[in-house]
């Protein structure tokens, strides 16, 4: 038994958009709530926790509705290509709203921090409205500048809560397909190849990460600098993510025909009887014996905790890098992206030979050490996050390669949404509160707890993995060992 590479590149399309669409949201967004509406870190979680309170409730429910659709093109599609065409063109119009309240930032006459260089063209501090500060001071001089900007918002609403409304629109309309396109790949794929087919997936994952970063950047670069400036608009950032999204759903129409999919995996598993050798027994939830729903709950404690690390490293980095590195985010993130691409299909294979919690725990470690290394970084030391920003691509694939096909272990053919749901609705209650909570510490603390936040939590996700005691695999029964090694085809 082989799996089908190409197939689930094609089917891994819908996962690559959803990427694209997050990466540009979680760097773009964190950015202009604070630099363009001057919201604190506090409240600026509280709008990246949006999605995430959304998800925790519409991720199961749109996972269960799609279990139980039946069309003609299948029951995930339907929900992928409306919702896909919907988020796209109406997050155009976040952008709109966004530029809008740019120009009354500027017809208020709110400036920019601007450097101040020697002669030598070397950075010896910045300037705010004729104030200059040190360079150690750069922080000081953005807080004054949000203090401004957030005054003009709170005078004139308008914008704010236009954004925040189609915003809202957007990631509701986000929600509903999500469940539906991950649970693709389960639907079309037999239990043991779920790790590998799973790896291809993070794969395409992290591809759209990296077109996402190289668009944004070069869009950036057209317009006239490596680093994104405060009063810098979205509008074109926000066209091309659009038209990358739908072009990429025609390809994904064009090459994806679910129902013959969902047919020759059901071919595959009654030739090879591959339900018949897993772990765990399918069940449910209400009827699993208490050692298995021990094992299902630490598994979901789990991926709350390494959530918890993970989303907030990333969905504060891009202001994280500016304020306490100064330093543009698009390079670290590339570097992210990119080991984690290098590892996704090593990772798949390996976890098929020791097994998914071993290698989960090694994921976890790894992560751990990145965010340690980043705590050290300064913007003396900036190449420090480099090896930080790695380290964390590598283990957090390590990571995401194999905690959903554990969950989706204990599932049926039938309930795969529900139990996709069930490893969202995790991931995303800590992402309703790992923003508020990571960015209330850094306001109230300092910017720099970051990443020992990070590294708590990922402590914490160690110790509940390590008590795991199912949802893992057996090794696909194959002839010989060349068979094993060459378990995937082209």
């Amino acid at each position: 038994m082989k799996l089908n590479v190409k197939k689930t590149i094609y089917v891994g399309l819908a996962f690559l958009i959803i990427s694209m669409f997050w990466q540009v949201y979680d760097n773009v967004i964190a950015k202009i709530v604070i630099d363009s509406f001057g919201l604190g870190h506090g409240l600026s979680g509280v709008v990246l926790a949006l999605d995430n309170v959304f998800a925790l409730f519409l991720l199961p429910l749109f996972g269960r509705i799609s279990d139980k659709t039946k069309t003609r093109y299948g029951r995930r599609t339907p929900f992928i290509v409306v919702g896909v065409i919907l988020s796209a063109l109406l997050f155009i119009g976040v952008g709109l709203t966004h530029a809008a309240q740019v120009k009354m930032i500027q017809d208020n006459g709110i400036e920019e921090v601007v450097e101040i260089k020697d002669e030598d063209d070397e950075l010896i501090g910045y300037s705010y409205e004729g104030v200059d500060y040190e360079v150690d001071q750069y922080e000081d001089a953005l807080e004054l500048r949000r203090a401004h900007v957030w005054a003009i918002s709170q005078n004139n609403t308008v914008y704010l809560f236009l954004f925040v409304g189609i915003l809202f629109v957007v990631l509701f309309i986000m929600a509903t397909y999500r469940t539906p396109a991950v649970a693709f790949m389960p639907d079309v794929t037999p239990k043991p190849l779920r790790s590998k087919a799973n790896a291809i997936i993070n794969l395409m994952g992290a591809a759209g990460g990296i077109i996402a970063i190289i668009f944004l950047a070069v869009v950036n670069m057209v317009k006239g600098g490596m680093g994104i400036s405060e009063n810098s608009s979205y509008v074109i950032e926000f066209v091309v993510l659009a038209v990358l999204m739908i072009g990429l759903l025609v390809i994904f129409i064009w090459k994806v025909k679910e129902p013959k999919l969902v047919q020759e995996n059901q071919e595959l598993i009654e030739k090879y009887g591959v339900d018949q050798v897993e772990t765990i027994q399918e069940e449910t939830a209400s009827d699993m014996s208490p050692a298995v729903r021990k094992s299902f709950f630490l598994i979901l404690g789990s991926i709350v905790f390494w959530f918890m690390a993970y989303n907030a490293a990333t969905s504060k980095f891009s202001v994280y890098a500016g304020d306490v590195l100064q330093m543009g985010y698009f390079l670290p993130l590339l570097i992210a992206q990119g080991a984690a691409i290098i590892a996704f299909i090593p990772i798949g294979i390996i976890a098929s030979k020791v097994g998914r919690k071993k290698t989960i725990l090694v994921g976890i470690i790894i992560l751990a050490a990145a965010f340690l290394l980043g705590s050290l970084a300064n913007y003396n030391t900036t190449f420090l996050i480099y090896v930080t920003m790695a380290m964390a691509g590598i283990g957090w694939a390590t990571i995401n390669v194999n905690s959903y096909p554990m969950v989706v272990e204990m599932s049926k053919g039938a309930n795969i949404g529900k139990y996709t749901g069930y490893y969202y609705s995790a991931s995303m209650l800590a992402q309703i509160v790992t923003p508020i909570l990571s960015g209330y510490l850094m306001e109230n603390i300092n910017t720099r707890v970051l990443f020992p936040y990070s590294v708590l939590f990922c402590v914490l996700a160690f110790v509940t993995m390590s008590l795991v005691k199912h949802g893992d695999s057996k090794p696909i029964p194959v002839k010989d060992k060349l068979e094993a090694f060459e378990a995937m085809e082209d």
